[in-house]
């Protein structure tokens, strides 16, 4: 994915509530291993077993 269009994906993702993040993150295409660190390293500690939920 380009810069400007992940720079972008992560602007959205910070400014949205848990189950949006949510949402994003699982619906996130063409990402990099890197970007999805990235990502992930802005989720709440906390609210991890949602997206993990999500996930399987």
């Amino acid at each position: 994915m380009q810069l400007d269009e992940f720079e972008q994906i992560k602007a959205d993702f910070q400014k949205a509530d848990v189950d949006r993040k949510v949402t994003m993150y699982v619906e996130a295409q063409g990402l990099t291993q890197d970007q999805y660190k990235e990502l992930l390293r802005m989720f709440p500690l906390d609210q991890l077993n949602k997206l993990e939920a999500a996930l399987q």
